[in-house]
């Protein structure tokens, strides 16, 4: 769950929430979050913003960040099953510089592929957490 949490949120709105690639004890952070809907004992400085913040991210479901953020892996995994089955396919729209999931053509029709319209994720940039906070990796 961790690898997935990852990849999405690297190509997401919330990569920009945490100011880039997330340390091991953020992902910690971010799967107790999407798991149990709480960070109870937080391992990084993420999670005791996301803990400061918390009036903030929790409320109904369709605002509450642990219902986006098992929204993003889930819907991620769902869409990717529904591309690899082919159901789905990608494609790039030149009009927004972006990827778009089409429905596959019939093969006897002869219109274009409309992209599958997914729900926008809500903006979190009042409670951003600065990338000042972080604390670099070994790696880094």
């Amino acid at each position: 769950m961790e690898t997935t949490i990852q990849e999405r949120t690297s190509s997401s709105n919330t990569a920009s929430c945490v100011g880039g690639r997330l340390g091991e004890e953020e992902l910690e952070d971010l799967v107790n979050l999407a798991v149990y809907g709480e960070i109870s004992d937080p391992a990084s400085a993420l999670g005791e913003h996301v803990n400061d913040c918390w009036s903030e991210l929790v409320g109904p479901a369709e605002r509450s960040l642990v219902h986006w953020l098992r929204r993003l892996v889930f819907r991620g995994a769902w869409l990717d099953q529904r591309v690899n089955e082919g159901e789905l396919d990608v494609v790039f729209d030149e009009a927004s510089g972006g990827f778009a999931y089409v429905q596959p053509r019939h093969p006897n029709s002869s219109g274009g592929c409309e992209p599958i319209e997914l729900a926008p994720e809500p903006s979190w940039n009042r409670v951003v957490y600065p990338a000042a906070a972080r604390q670099p990796d070994a790696g880094d």
